[in-house]
């Protein structure tokens, strides 16, 4: 649990040090993720798979705001940790801490309030209903601790460390799925016993990193008088996080849209894209991961005056995400039947699942690109641009996809379609406004 050095040494090597960890944690969460719904596809049934699978992005809107305000809190931290401000970094972190736990509680709320009707509104089927609105009723009590797992990783990305986070996902992660088993299998529960075993673990992974920040193993460390929001610090996160937290909740609502779309299909339709959505999401976190330390290395080269060194972190995250976003797409599919079927055995799910597979793991390696160069902006403090261009690119398409061209195709792979067309056009935009800022002078110290 040491700070790892980011401004010096080899960045290829570096990169890829940092970003396995983190892939493997997003990896991770969403095989325990999984869990649920393989635990309830196995010994409850499709009806009960397809509801906790059709509240993923309804729960991803809920959590992606302030989830970039935490991308702000690691952009904040890194630039004064390569500027070497011991002070402020630390008040940055009591900041982000108290943060967290305010987002959650606010979301918790708000999601208690509109669970009923966000999900009658996304026209979940009638024999799912029920089941959908237990799940996410349970699941959101589990919110601080949530978005304290979110801020605390962000702190511990901020100083190179994403091993720490790792080993605690782990942990809780484990519990995760001893509970599912004993919930559902054991006591006979059904989505509800999956929600509070994720409860459960969510305030394991939070502990753990919590207790760690309190006994100083980072540089930076939590301290009960520290705890106060800091305001002009917390002004630089919501500069840098609320812009990003926008062009989270811009995949989310398109993604909400395009489930609502899903939804209408049936039942089989619904189920076969939530186990597919739990394979074909560990592309997405290899390839997300290298945006996350994207951002971070820019962010401390940046705060260390090397430009260099961040034009190559991000050359070196382009070229590696792409590689690796390659691979991971054709054992996926290759694997994509066999693995299914540990979710639900039914052939029309199986069918459905790979149908969504072959639509969209091939064109990950654009959504990576994407993530990367917004994730570079944001490491320079530049987080308004990319977010609207993700809402023209990614939120536009698909709304504009799912509201004319599949009202008159209603088939899946219709529905899916708008994936890759969209990541086409916002790359395409992207880099151009990247060059642009680049002609511009973005990332010169002001």
């Amino acid at each position: 649990m040491k700070k790892r050095n980011l401004i010096e040494g080899d960045i290829k090597k570096q990169v890829l040090l940092f970003t396995l960890p983190l892939a493997f944690s997003g990896i991770l969460q969403q095989l325990f993720n999984a869990a649920d719904v393989a635990v309830v596809g196995q010994f409850v049934g499709k009806e009960a798979m397809a509801a906790v699978g059709a509240n993923s992005p309804v729960v991803n809107i809920l959590i992606t705001l302030f989830t970039g305000v935490s991308l702000g809190a690691n952009v904040v931290i890194s630039q004064l940790t390569g500027q070497q401000d011991h002070q402020n970094s630390e008040k940055a972190v009591h900041t982000a801490v108290l943060v967290a736990l305010i987002s959650g509680l606010i979301v918790l709320v708000f999601g208690q309030l509109a669970a009923q009707g966000i999900l009658t509104m996304m026209k979940v089927p009638a024999d799912v209903m029920d089941l959908a609105v237990l799940y996410l009723r349970v699941y959101l009590i589990g919110m601080p601790v949530i978005m304290l797992y979110n801020f605390e990783a962000a702190i511990y990305q901020s100083q190179g460390d994403t091993r720490t986070p790792l080993i605690a996902l782990v942990a809780s992660g484990l519990v995760n799925v001893v509970l599912n088993v004993f919930f559902v299998v054991v006591i006979g529960r059904s989505v509800d016993g999956v929600a509070i075993a994720t409860v459960i673990s969510n305030v394991i992974s939070s502990l753990i990193l919590l207790v760690n920040l309190v006994r100083g193993k980072l540089p930076v460390r939590v301290y009960r008088s520290g705890l106060k929001i800091e305001p002009v610090l917390l002004k630089r996160m919501l500069r840098i996080g609320l812009p990003a937290g926008i062009q989270g909740m811009v995949f989310s609502i398109s993604n909400i849209i395009i489930q609502t779309a899903v939804n209408s299909l049936g039942t089989d339709v619904v189920a076969g894209s939530s186990a597919a959505f739990n394979i074909e999401v560990i592309g997405f976190f290899l390839v997300d991961s290298f945006s996350q330390a994207c951002t971070t290395f820019v962010g401390q080269n940046y705060g260390a005056g090397k430009q260099k060194r961040c034009h190559d972190s991000i050359k070196w995250c382009l070229i590696e995400s792409s590689i690796i976003a390659a691979i991971a797409s054709v054992v996926l599919i290759a694997s994509g039947r066999f693995i299914l079927s540990f979710f639900n055995k039914d052939p029309g799910v199986i069918a459905y699942g790979m149908m969504r597979l072959t639509g969209i793991l091939p064109f990950e390696v654009l959504n990576g690109a994407i993530d990367i160069l917004s994730g570079a902006m944001r490491g320079y403090g530049e987080s308004m641009k990319p977010a609207i261009v993700t809402l023209v690119g990614v939120c536009g398409v698909r709304i504009t996809w799912v509201y004319t061209y599949f009202q008159a195709h209603r088939t899946f792979d219709v529905v899916l379609m708008a994936y890759p067309i969209s990541w086409v056009v916002t790359f395409i935009i992207l880099v151009i406004l990247y060059i642009s800022m680049r002609k511009n002078g973005l990332g010169e110290m002001k």
